[in-house]
């Protein structure tokens, strides 16, 4: 009860704030999130005197530590109080990561607002979302040229109106190329990143995550396991226990949350089902992943209405080889492909996805 008062006068004092103030507004579900939207917001407050507000369901958010005197923040729940503030949202634009705008409980607000989508993985649009996830938003920042072919057929299959659409880029692909680490001598120890994707079909779900560990283990790799958030709110029980029963062996390292890229960097090759981490992790470092031979992540059952393959269809060979789980031998791992794919071919604005991003944010504000 006094954390949904302490949500409610954060939203009324977010309301109570003057036009000019809530201008411009970004929602975060939580902590992950940030990386996406700091470099916006760090263009955003170079670039203008405008102000920034920054409401998040996350309470332990990075967003809370940001300093500067345009940039406000506050904390939300991820349900009612929430769910009513976008009901009563009075912004000029509003950018989140959170797709599905209208379809369920979260609302488009009563008064005119440009919602703005931002990609928050490579995956496809038309098969890893559900049907209609971006029907309701103003604008899509796509992240290559997938994103808008997807996007734009789905317009002319369904008679949808078209959307403001920008060649943007993916912010996280950006840092994971800016910062990746010279070139060094070869671990001694191989390293394995276990990052798989989340759901019914994931391998963790499917009770199969302690099975690609102890493999891994067993061949003498030193592992890395990086669950998906989301399947740590479902399946938290399945990783508990692959926790446990490695704990105490100095091969194994847990790394929970999705924000850092430390075991991007540290690691040798990943392993993986059907992540969008796979594609950031081959993209931008050149690395090669295993793909464990399992059905697709499909969350929209229609996605074959338009003839589109999946990006994550598409590349998955090129940039690593597919196989169960018994396949995965110290041969296969050392023949593991590196450095074959171009990113540029599949992804816009390397490197500079903010600047393009903040354009457009700025550019809009304009309009009104």
């Amino acid at each position: 009860m006094l954390k949904t008062l302490k949500y409610i006068l954060q939203a009324n004092e977010f309301l109570r704030l003057p036009k000019e103030i809530r201008s411009i507004v970004f929602y975060s579900e939580g902590k992950n999130y940030w990386p996406l939207f700091k470099g916006l917001i760090n263009g955003i407050l170079d670039q203008s005197d405008l102000y920034v507000c920054y409401i998040t369901s996350g309470k332990d958010d990075p967003g809370f530590t940001y300093s500067d005197v345009h940039f406000k923040s506050f904390l939300t729940d991820d349900s009612y109080v929430r769910n009513w503030l976008f009901e009563n949202m009075q912004a000029d634009v509003l950018i989140m990561t959170m797709p599905d705008l209208n379809n369920y409980q979260v609302k488009r607000s009563k008064h005119p607002v440009h919602y703005i989508y931002l990609q928050h993985n490579l995956l496809s649009l038309h098969m890893s979302y559900r049907h209609g996830a971006f029907d309701w938003f103003d604008t899509v920042f796509c992240a290559g040229p997938h994103h808008v072919n997807e996007i734009r057929s789905l317009e002319e299959k369904y008679n949808l109106p078209q959307k403001k659409i920008l060649e943007h880029g993916y912010a996280r692909l950006d840092s994971i190329i800016k910062h990746k680490q010279p070139s060094k001598v070869e671990n001694k120890t191989k390293h394995a990143l276990f990052a798989p994707s989340w759901g019914i079909n994931a391998v963790i779900e499917l009770g199969l995550g302690g099975q690609v560990v102890e493999k891994l283990l067993s061949l003498g790799y030193k592992v890395t396991l990086r669950p998906h958030p989301e399947t740590l709110k479902s399946s938290s029980k399945i990783v508990n226990k692959i926790v446990r029963m490695h704990s105490k062996n100095n091969k194994f390292i847990y790394e929970e949350g999705v924000s850092t890229l430390d075991s991007f960097y540290k690691s040798d090759f990943m392993i993986s089902d059907w992540s969008g981490a796979a594609l950031e992790y081959s993209l931008g470092l050149k690395k090669p992943v295993i793909f464990l031979d399992l059905p697709k992540k499909v969350n929209n059952p229609m996605y074959t209405e338009i003839n589109i393959t999946p990006l994550e269809v598409l590349v998955r060979e090129e940039i690593g080889v597919i196989v169960s789980i018994d396949q995965i031998t110290v041969s296969l791992i050392n023949s593991l492909p590196y450095g074959q794919i171009n990113p540029e071919k599949y992804v816009f604005n390397i490197g500079k996805s903010d600047f393009y991003g903040v354009k457009y944010i700025l550019d809009i504000i304009e309009d009104f």
